[in-house]
């Protein structure tokens, strides 16, 4: 909004002309969201207060069950942080931007439904698991259909580490992001379990894709690097700041103890758009190794299911996600977050290297 108000304005001020740099509108929206969201935060507790929107604690997690009633649905604070500050600073005729919002506050939405669920039914329990997959599928196909009719997106796979082995999906291109798009949001609401341990790895994930888009969208930079080059989506790095910002600013409130929780709402966004940023960027594969952490989570609870099913009622883990599983061990609350916190950077810095290693 700012970015096409004022730089038509040039012509008479030249300083408008710092706009033209990504870097600079990426810093300012991140700044934007980080502070909006610190400001907002506590009149948004209260309400979640005055709603008597609190948590349900699963009543297999009895050492967590002091913190229910703890206000939920803190996602929204991110939505609303990241929307307003992307809003302000990016290139609005970006079609690209549009795509990730639908992306974002599509997913959002389930959550947001299924966290009413749990609020109105006093239940750790929201909306069926198919349902909830439904949409999820939904909108990840109705966005995915747009961003290939709309935008002349490749369907083409970057392997990583393979710079000539290029194969072209063509239409089961769809199933493929769509299959990214739902496992990044499911993995991402695995891994909320703690105050905190999910939204500092979002950031740092979504840091790594900031820097894979901006690569993506700079012809000089994806030709030198050997990268697909996507016209146009290094605008997307505002978003990205703006996330960023945004999720910083919640981190202020979730620390430990939490004052608030980001529930489905935020959850599933999140990994929504993890998954998308990794699908614009083309560097899908990547998102294993830069979400690392959330594929571990994920990994724990299939094969806690799968050995449970397998063995005649046998755990793997003493419990799933892992995280829990620690904590059943004897870890502190803090010891688990700030250790799974270092994994995440390690897991980030290590899909950064692709950059090179072709």
């Amino acid at each position: 909004m700012l970015y096409n108000f004022l730089l038509p304005l040039t012509e008479y001020f030249t300083f408008f002309n710092i706009l033209r740099y990504i870097s600079i509108r990426t810093l300012g929206a991140m700044l934007f969201a980080l502070v909006l969201t610190i400001l907002v935060g506590p009149f948004f507790i209260r309400m979640l207060h005055k709603l008597k929107f609190g948590q349900q604690i699963h009543e297999d997690v009895v050492v967590h069950q002091k913190k229910a009633g703890t206000p939920t649905m803190g996602g929204i604070l991110i939505i609303f942080g990241t929307v307003l500050s992307t809003l302000l600073f990016a290139d609005l005729t970006n079609s690209y931007i549009w795509l990730t919002f639908l992306v974002f506050i599509g997913f959002g939405l389930i959550g947001f439904i299924d966290d009413m669920s749990k609020i109105s039914h006093h239940k750790n329990q929201g909306i069926k698991a198919k349902t909830k997959f439904l949409g999820q599928l939904a909108i990840a196909c109705i966005s995915l259909i747009c961003m290939l009719k709309f935008s002349g997106y490749s369907t083409v796979l970057s392997i990583p580490f393979f710079k000539q082995f290029l194969p072209d999906l063509g239409l089961f291109y769809i199933v493929f992001a769509a299959i990214v798009l739902v496992s990044s949001s499911n993995a991402v609401n695995l891994t909320d379990g703690l105050d905190g341990l999910a939204i500092l790895p979002v950031v740092i994930c979504t840091g790594v894709y900031a820097i894979f888009l901006y690569v993506a969208g700079h012809a000089n930079f994806a030709a030198y690097l050997q990268v697909a080059f996507v016209p146009g989506v290094s605008e997307v790095v505002i978003f990205c700041g703006a996330l960023m910002g945004a999720g910083l600013g919640f981190l202020w409130f979730n620390a430990q103890p939490a004052e608030v929780f980001m529930g489905d709402v935020g959850s599933l966004s999140l990994g929504g758009v993890i998954g998308f940023l990794a699908i614009l960027a083309k560097q899908e594969l990547i998102l294993i190794l830069a979400g690392g952490l959330f594929v571990i989570e994920t990994l724990s609870v299939t094969l806690q299911v799968a050995y449970f099913r397998y063995s005649g009622g046998k755990r793997l883990f003493k419990m799933a996600p892992l995280h829990h599983h620690f904590e059943l061990k004897g870890w502190t609350e803090s010891k688990i977050i700030i250790r799974f916190w270092i994994i995440s950077v390690l897991f980030a810095l290590m899909s950064l290297s692709v950059l090179k290693i072709r």
